[in-house]
């Protein structure tokens, strides 16, 4: 005997009106851009918990998650380990603006576990990470350039906020209102992929240049992955210039591999960012390289960076019980198993459905574009059907799966999902595909 249960009916009635009245409190009623789905269309969906691979809105509404707060949720949301831990915590005080013990702790986690990590500095962001590392960069090197790719994302300090454009050698022009031309002169951009640029740009400042940063897997152009000898000549080219070379893993950091995109390639950078799972979903970011250059950091050495909140307890707490589970056997294979089926799975789906896409993962990190692709810059990524993907944004939200709201951001698993949400998934797939 089969019981049949009645679906209950989509609606977002709360979530527009909390949303109305959120746009006369904050600037686009949000705190973050991308939260406002200007490039899905629509109203946002105000979240009320998160538990495991599910979200709830405001009204009732439940998801599958594969944003997982932007990369975070690893292990999955509100895990009754990490709350525990954190209770137990803050009965002791949420922030002392001192020293304390779970400092270490994490900091010898994440020493052993990133390849080029001999010393590390706490912040509260990702952005700080950037602002911090940029810096030092430029302080141990003694010179002010830096090099960084289109469609990479590292935070938004002003130098970072720099229109990429296609050019060999153009000087950085500000993205934003605000970022003073001063700011930017001296960040040169390069396509993603392209080792030729970067050549072309040493050879034309030759002697000048601090730093090559990037995202050693872009999420912030949707996913896009580095081309076999990509990540291989950018380390040749940085040494044979005396200049460092940067990972910006504050998205792949513990998530491609424990050692994160550095060990998942083989590739060892000069300096490393990194953030979001390493606070197990509380606000932090850290910087970390060889000790040589780190020990140029205040108040070892004269390059200085500060926050009051930095290694407070409660980030270090969850940071630590987050890659303590990330250490269990057989973590990353589940991780691929389940975003391969993910992945192969929409994009199987959109193939029967006559539409033209490509995508690719790894581990707990995936995305697609709808575009026949194959995509290896941002340039390549801005021929995607974003007219297309905000109509299966919003059939997937009504078939409760909740994906990034927008073409242009990768998206995550997490250990908390199952074999029945990725299948639920990618059946809501079909039929949104079918649909647009």
């Amino acid at each position: 005997m089969t019981v049949s249960v009645e679906k209950k009916k989509f609606t977002t009635q709360k979530s527009e009106e909390i949303f109305n009245a959120a746009k006369d409190l904050m600037p686009g009623g949000v705190n973050s851009p991308v939260r406002a789905f200007k490039s899905v269309g629509g109203q946002p969906i105000i979240i009320d918990s998160v538990k495991g691979s599910r979200m709830w809105d405001v009204d009732g509404n439940e998801y599958i998650d594969y944003v997982g707060s932007w990369g975070p949720a690893i292990i999955g949301h509100a895990d009754d380990e990490v709350i525990a831990a954190l209770t137990e915590t803050m009965k002791k005080g949420t922030s002392f603006g001192a020293p304390c013990v779970l400092e270490n702790v994490l900091a010898e986690m994440v020493i052993s576990a990133v390849p080029s990590i001999e010393m590390v500095r706490f912040v509260n962001s990702g952005t700080e990470a950037c602002m911090g590392v940029l810096r030092l960069a430029r302080a141990f090197t003694g010179c002010q350039k830096i090099i960084k790719f289109e469609g990479c994302y590292h935070g938004h300090a002003d130098p970072f906020l720099v229109k990429a454009g296609s050019g060999v050698a153009t000087l950085g022009l500000p993205d934003s209102p605000g970022v003073p031309k001063a700011a930017t002169s001296d960040t040169l951009t390069s396509p993603y992929n392209d080792i030729e640029t970067v050549k072309e740009l040493f050879a034309a400042n030759k002697g000048e240049i601090a730093a090559v940063i990037l995202e050693a897997v872009v999420g912030n152009s949707g996913y896009i992955e580095p081309k076999p000898e990509f990540l291989n000549s950018l380390r040749q080219i940085t040494k044979e210039n005396d200049a460092l070379l940067i990972f910006d893993e504050v998205m792949t950091g513990f998530r491609l591999s424990y050692g994160g995109a550095q060990e998942y390639f083989g590739i060892t950078p000069d300096l490393t960012t990194l953030g979001k799972i390493i606070g197990g979903g509380l606000p932090v970011g850290a910087y970390g390289g060889r000790r040589e250059i780190m020990e140029m950091v205040a108040p070892a050495g004269p390059m200085y960076q500060a926050g009051t909140l930095s290694g407070n307890p409660l980030a270090m707490t969850a940071g630590i019980h987050t890659l303590k589970r990330l250490q269990e056997p057989g973590t990353y294979q589940y991780l691929d198993k389940i975003t391969g089926e993910l992945t192969q799975g929409i994009l199987d789906a959109g193939k029967r459905a006559g539409h033209e896409m490509c995508g690719g993962y790894i581990r707990g990190m995936f995305g697609f574009f709808f575009t026949g692709g194959p995509v290896y810059s941002f340039e390549d990524a801005k021929k995607s059907d974003t007219a297309k993907f905000a109509k299966f944004h919003r059939g997937m939200l009504e078939e409760g799966v909740y994906l990034a709201p927008s073409q242009f951001e990768a998206g995550f698993t997490g250990l908390a999902h199952t074999s029945e949400d990725i299948q639920q998934t990618i059946a809501a797939a079909e039929k949104v595909l079918r649909q647009i």
